[in-house]
């Protein structure tokens, strides 16, 4: 048995087709992975955008959460972290599809092994300017104010929003470990505390490094450009691409990848 880690699938993105292609490649992989999973986490922005209201559903995404769905009543758990774009996740997903929804970062243990979970937004040091949006995103009386707004206003607002920051992002670049934010995070939790694995999406870097002598910084990729995913089991952690990402690769000037040591999109 094994347990299976992915993220930034950004579903929405760039268009409906575009996401559609990726989301039925996502629920063709979900459905060879079940026999296997003890256990499957997506560990954020696996929406590109998305917003609860409580008598409306978000329009979209159906194969991909009837799958989830199927999954979560088959005695599977679903673990989703929510990432820098879904971060509104409330209690439909949780009562609906029957999900583990996680807002902060997340310790478990799997197969004797301590991993440390979270999407990365907003660890480590610097990005200052992002944490003070981020407040302002969690803030409740923001929520609560925005939820007034018509769907049809507010989920249009946030969809153009989110797909605008992708559009403006560069090429990705791996900074080095005493730069990348990331790591320099898993470092400082370490003088305090041993991890095996520390498992991150959000740079859209995938990669497996060996930041001390007896742990790993992991990054689970993206499923717009690499279509990575981490695999784990008794002999350890894997590093892999699904079906070698056969699907189109989408115009360079809309890939989403990341910009700094801290970000992804």
């Amino acid at each position: 048995m094994k347990t299976y880690f992915l993220s930034d699938i950004h579903l929405g993105f760039p268009n409906r087709e575009k996401s559609l292609e990726r989301e039925k490649l996502l629920v063709r992989f979900l459905e060879e992975i079940r026999e296997t999973a003890d256990a499957i986490y997506f560990v954020g922005d696996i929406f590109d955008f998305w917003w609860e209201y409580k008598k409306v559903v978000p329009r979209g995404f159906v194969r991909f959460l009837g799958k989830i769905t199927e999954i979560t009543d088959s005695g599977i758990p679903v673990h989703f972290f929510s990432g820098n774009h879904d971060i509104w996740f409330k209690e439909y997903l949780s009562q609906e599809a029957g999900v583990i929804i996680h807002h902060r970062s997340f310790t478990t243990n799997i197969y004797d092994k301590k991993l440390y979970i979270a999407h990365g937004d907003g660890l480590g040091p610097g990005d200052a300017k992002y944490k003070i949006l981020k407040k302002i995103f969690t803030s409740k009386i923001l929520q609560w104010g925005y939820t007034r707004l018509h769907p049809n206003t507010a989920l249009g607002f946030g969809h153009r929003w989110s797909k605008n920051r992708g559009k403006k992002e560069k090429e990705i670049i791996f900074f080095g470990e005493n730069k990348e934010y990331l790591m320099l995070h898993s470092k400082n939790l370490l003088k305090k505390e041993h991890f095996d694995y520390f498992i991150y999406g959000h740079r859209h870097l995938p990669m497996i490094y060996q930041i001390s002598k007896k742990s790993k910084y992991v990054n689970t990729g993206d499923w717009i450009g690499n279509f990575t995913f981490v695999e784990m089991d008794r002999a350890g952690i894997k590093l892999l691409t699904y079906r070698n990402a056969i699907i189109e690769k989408y115009d360079k000037n809309i890939k989403v990848q990341g910009r700094n040591p801290h970000g992804g999109i």
